[in-house]
């Protein structure tokens, strides 16, 4: 059977995108997550709505349950030694060049600031969409 040269080509693409994020994030200086700026918390519905869509958006390229997948785990441990600016700076503008994308249209900054600093807790499971208003 013959691969798609499409699929080809993704697969090359992703592998030199995640190749290029480690190398860029392990150039970064390190933040420990202790160091993270003390967060207000999103209204309750909100925050639901964030951990759906973390978990669901985020999770179909870091994995559902965010310990890896096309993209790299977004777990406390992977986390530890990443700048929270620079985290924050990736869930809110993307990665220009890699598969990464901005989610600026989905999220506020602060929201972007509440996600990273829960994945560096360790993020909540998911109760699914919260009933429409």
């Amino acid at each position: 059977m013959r691969i798609p040269p499409l699929f080809a080509h993704v697969a090359v693409f992703i592998g030199a995108a995640l190749v290029a994020a480690f190398a860029s994030a392990s150039a970064q200086e390190a933040r420990p997550a202790a160091a993270a700026p003390e967060l207000a918390a999103p209204e309750a519905q909100r925050a639901r709505e964030l951990i759906h869509i973390v978990r669901q958006d985020c999770g179909s390229c870091h994995g559902l349950t965010l310990a890896g997948g096309l993209g790299p785990a977004l777990t406390p441990e992977v986390l530890a030694d990443k700048p929270f600016e620079g985290l924050v700076a990736t869930v809110f503008s993307g990665r220009p060049g890699t598969p990464m994308p901005p989610f600026r249209s989905i999220v506020s900054e602060a929201e972007a600031e509440w996600i990273v600093d829960q994945l560096m807790r360790g993020f909540p499971p998911d109760a699914g969409l919260p009933p429409a208003r």
